[in-house]
């Protein structure tokens, strides 16, 4: 019976936890129609978030060799590298979509904008996928892409 209340007590742990890391962050602007952006800011910050993601997912290998005695660090591991996976996400969204890219006013503007709203998606995507696993190449391609996007929104 003590098993019993002392594995209910570590799951009611893990659970609030998770709750409080889950609380979104802020984002990386208000929304204030104030028209002070820092794109280049913005965009170095979500390639730290990537390289986290990547030493996030390499530790998680590393430790799951031995996941009984590394159980509490391989759950701070994936807690660190989602929660980083849902800032690039969430700046993605409410920053680029919301406020840095605009519906074209002409057909000359179209191609352009298509090509950054598909980066966005992308990186989204990518971010998503690296949530979902370990693996290295999903870390490289959403590290690859944090390159292109800061290139197509810098210029």
């Amino acid at each position: 019976m003590k098993l019993q209340y002392a594995l209910a007590a570590i799951g009611l742990a893990l659970a609030a936890i998770g709750l409080a890391l889950s609380t979104p962050a802020a984002l990386a602007h208000c929304q204030v129609p104030c028209g002070i952006y820092d794109d280049a800011n913005v965009i170095s910050a979500m390639k730290t978030d990537g390289v986290t993601i990547e030493k996030a997912s390499a530790q998680i290998v590393e430790l799951s060799k031995d996941p009984a005695a590394n159980a509490n660090q391989i759950t701070r591991w994936v807690v660190n590298k989602e929660k980083h996976a849902q800032s690039i996400q969430d700046t993605v969204s409410a920053y680029f979509l919301a406020q840095r890219l605009h519906l074209p006013a002409d057909d000359a503007d179209k191609d352009a904008y298509l090509k950054k709203l598909t980066l966005c998606h992308q990186v989204i995507v990518a971010a998503m996928k690296c949530k979902q696993s370990t693996d290295p190449a999903e870390v490289a391609k959403l590290k690859s892409l944090l390159e292109s996007f800061g290139k197509e929104f810098s210029a």
